[in-house]
């Protein structure tokens, strides 16, 4: 991209879709809608193409990346599997679920893509435009969140521009995405248990029992543990019921704000909504943030797992 000052933006159709193709083939960085947020696409089995994701973000190179593939199948070329990834694959897949889980002796993946770690993260994406470019491609696509590193995520093409144009080559332009938060993640321990390392709209103990948590510090294991993350770059004051003289508040329910997550207090609508918000809020005249109360149930967990690491 030497010389380039400006990211193109195209439609995501059949034409969009097949010049997402031939840059990743080459190496290059295309911002693709998924089901979740915008990814940030390069060919995983490339080191100089999994670099540039890195100095595009700015994200530390202790912090892995996502690999997505297309099934089942294609993540069996690069991770080693289990019968209880088999179930959540079986189960969640294609969807908004990362399985952490050894890697495959000897795949073809770039060393930066795990960070060093023995473990891969896997999603096979829903989103109509990622799985239509995984399928022109032959190799599996590694891609974290389409922004700078640590700041809000990306739910439209206007906001993947707003940190990363004339950073990456190309934004594929598939509207707003539909869920808004990042998928769960867990791992995929030896004993057959799953560890939760990310909240998401997936939560595997509704459907099976074996998730366990654990106090043993492990490091980072996948994407979205930092302690301070998603952050809009002014002061963020959580619980909320109305706002102070210089705040910009998002509402929630029965607290009206200068802009709502879901005046209807819907716990799902308001993960579609959060990025688009701060991303106003970050925008906003006023120099600090002030959020409503948001229930901590269902993905309204992830909601505020968010919310607490933009605040911290």
């Amino acid at each position: 991209m030497s010389g380039k000052n400006v990211t193109d933006m195209v439609l995501a159709d059949a034409a969009g879709i097949a010049k997402a193709a031939r840059i990743l083939e080459s190496g290059g960085l295309v911002a693709v809608p998924t089901e979740t947020v915008y990814g940030l696409a390069a060919r995983a089995d490339s080191a100089e193409a999994v670099a540039k994701i890195y100095a595009a973000k700015g994200r530390p190179d202790f912090n892995p990346l996502i690999v997505h593939v297309r099934d089942r199948d294609h993540a069996l070329d690069f991770a080693q599997w289990s019968e209880a990834a088999d179930w959540a694959a079986c189960t969640y897949w294609p969807g908004p679920l990362t399985l952490v889980v050894p890697r495959k002796p000897g795949a073809k993946l770039a060393s930066a893509v795990t960070a060093g770690l023995e473990t891969v993260a896997v999603r096979a994406p829903s989103h109509p435009v990622m799985r239509a470019l995984l399928a022109q491609v032959d190799f599996p696509l590694a891609a974290p969140s389409a922004n700078r590193s640590g700041f809000i995520s990306p739910t439209s093409a206007e906001h993947v521009l707003a940190s990363l144009d004339g950073r990456i080559d190309l934004v594929l332009d598939g509207a707003t995405s539909r869920h808004g938060v990042e998928s769960s993640i867990y791992a995929v321990r030896a004993d057959g248990t799953y560890e939760e390392l990310r909240p998401g709209l997936i939560d595997l103990r509704d459907d099976d029992p074996r998730e366990i948590k654990s106090d043993t510090p492990r490091g980072i294991e996948a994407p979205g543990q930092l302690a301070s993350h998603y952050a809009p770059g002014k002061p963020v004051r959580l619980n909320a019921l109305a706002a102070e003289a210089d705040e910009f508040l998002i509402g929630f329910g029965a607290v009206a704000g200068d802009v709502t997550l879901s005046a209807g207090g819907d716990v799902a609508e308001a993960a579609a909504r959060l990025y688009a918000a701060l991303h106003e809020a970050a925008f906003a005249p006023q120099p600090r943030i002030a959020v409503a109360p948001v229930p901590d149930i269902g993905v309204g967990r992830a909601i505020n797992d968010r919310l607490r690491r933009a605040a911290a």
